[in-house]
């Protein structure tokens, strides 16, 4: 839980402290008032990076710096965002005296956020689906972060490779590299939607109000048992076309997920209602599998989400929001202060 927290050269903030409630918070502005900006330094001050962009993008307009301070429980937290050669940004942390140059699973404090973007989820891009799984596997995993910037970098590295039309032999060392970090990360994945596979029709249903199958599946080109040898058969075979290109065509950043609904794919077949429940109980069992992993109640993040939702679903959400500290942003109030009976402290901005 966060009891307070100031802004220095955050994003539109030049020096502004914030005073949080136990429960919910809701923080109601007119439009660029600054509120989702209020809830990503709630986030990186948890969870050590933002959602929205690049971290240069956090500081003010023409800052050098930008801090965080924040108050969580006994624990004091400060992120501190300096602007270096070539817009380079370097970001160290001090939590109770300690830096840090990163905020590990131990180090940070479970978040589960509610994006506007995330309605997107079932029909927008495949990457948002990756980073869906990836990012909830971050915060519950201990070294999936590790594994996950490993795997970037691998990529990186055989994708500088095939720009600059180097041989195969120099390829052959990041397709082994490529190949082995590639089904570790899948591996995870796999686990995390059989997570999700035990009570995500259960869910579903409830919140729809009749019986619905739900299922989530792993799209890939590889056998998932067998993934790593049938991905590095696969990078094997094609380095030409992926010289031709100047990008690695196969691997676990070319995966997608995918979500049937009475065993059609929920992209093509679910209605807007549908759509919109199957995002709901998407989080709603992220924030079940936060609490399973971390033994914590995580805080929720909800950037204006309640106006894209109608009567029953506001009401599972508000259930949901019960024993979790909330941050919701709106422009008008009333159409969430509605629907708690306890007390909700009002942030006007």
């Amino acid at each position: 839980m966060i009891t307070d927290l100031r802004l220095q050269h955050f994003r539109s903030y030049r020096d502004e402290s914030f005073e949080f409630d136990p429960g919910v918070n809701i923080i109601v502005g007119p439009n660029a008032s600054g509120k989702t900006n209020l809830l990503e330094a709630i986030l990186v001050a948890c969870c050590g990076s933002s959602y929205r962009g690049k971290d240069i993008e956090l500081l003010s307009f023409n800052a050098s710096w930008a801090r965080l301070d924040a108050h969580a429980g006994n624990q004091n937290r400060v992120v501190k965002i300096k602007r270096g050669l070539e817009d380079k940004v370097i970001k160290q942390f001090e939590i109770d005296g300690n830096t840090l140059s990163r905020l590990n699973i131990n180090r940070s404090l479970p978040v589960v956020l509610f994006d506007p973007n995330h309605l997107q989820l079932l029909h927008g891009r495949p990457e948002l689906r990756r980073g869906f799984l990836d990012d909830l596997l971050e915060q519950t995993v201990t070294g999936f972060g590790g594994l996950r910037r490993q795997y970037r970098r691998a990529l990186a590295q055989r994708n500088a490779l095939l720009k600059h039309m180097r041989g195969a032999d120099q390829l052959f060392a990041w397709n082994i590299r490529l190949s082995e970090l590639g089904g570790q990360l899948v591996a995870e994945r796999l686990k995390l939607i059989e997570k999700f596979n035990k009570r995500i029709g259960q869910r579903y249903s409830q919140l729809a109000n009749k019986r619905q199958r739900v299922k989530l599946e792993y799209i890939t080109t590889c056998e998932p048992a067998h993934y790593s040898s049938q991905l590095l058969k696969r990078l094997e075979q094609s380095v030409e076309q992926d010289m031709a290109r100047g990008f690695t065509s196969q691997g676990p950043h070319r995966d997608d997920l995918g979500v049937l609904l009475n065993g059609k794919p929920a992209a093509i077949s679910a209605s807007r209602g549908e759509t919109r429940s199957l995002l709901l109980t998407l989080k709603l069992q992220e924030v079940d599998l936060v609490t399973d992993a971390r033994q914590q109640a995580p805080l929720l993040l909800l950037d204006d989400v309640f106006s894209e939702l109608d009567g029953s679903r506001r009401r599972a959400l508000t259930d949901a929001l019960q024993g979790h500290q909330s941050f919701i942003t709106t422009t008008d109030a009333d159409v969430v202060v509605q629907h708690f009976t306890e007390t909700t402290h009002l942030i006007a901005l």
